[in-house]
């Protein structure tokens, strides 16, 4: 008896017969695939606006921030909605957009109908000093601004003087 035999899981090479010897067709292999094409892309999701871990893909509505000395200034491209499908929220630093497109076009006379739905939701951490309660915001052209004035209150980094340790309050 050689040492192969002994090991339980060795005793019979082969002990059900391949249901698939097309290893391609084998449900196992397909649900393997479609899982690694899952984790994939979630790794390359963005992490603003949606779950991931890398910022390869952008989102959508495309966004730009700009910071100036006395306001901060979102603009987000949302063409084809207008007020009423869009809803802005600013809540501890963070500035949401979410929507929702709702599109329906029929022809009767030619016997077809189109319909367009989505949703999106955008997040994005404001800069320092944006103030909250002062923003305003426009949708015009099918472009969203969102203004907000910096506040006053909030200062810049400064230099610490450092002692040499002498003296202790």
């Amino acid at each position: 008896m050689s040492m192969r035999d002994l090991i339980p899981w060795r005793r019979q090479e082969n002990p059900a017969p391949a249901l698939f010897r097309d290893e391609e067709r084998s449900p196992y292999v397909q649900l393997r695939r479609e899982m690694d094409r899952l984790f994939e892309d979630f790794f390359r999701a963005p992490l603003v606006g949606g779950i991931g871990l890398s910022s390869n893909v952008q989102s959508w509505p495309y966004l730009e921030v700009k910071e100036t000395d006395d306001q901060v200034i979102v603009t987000a491209e949302l063409p084809g909605l207008t007020e009423k499908d869009v809803d802005v929220t600013v809540d501890d630093g963070v500035l949401t957009l979410r929507g929702e497109k709702k599109s329906e076009h029929q022809d009767k006379d030619r016997g077809w109908s189109e319909r367009y739905y989505g949703r999106f939701e955008r997040s994005i951490v404001l800069p320092d000093g944006a103030d909250e309660e002062n923003c305003q915001g426009v949708l015009r052209d099918g472009v969203l601004t969102v203004r907000m004035p910096k506040s006053q209150r909030t200062t810049r980094g400064r230099r610490i003087p450092l002692g040499d340790g002498a003296t202790q309050h």
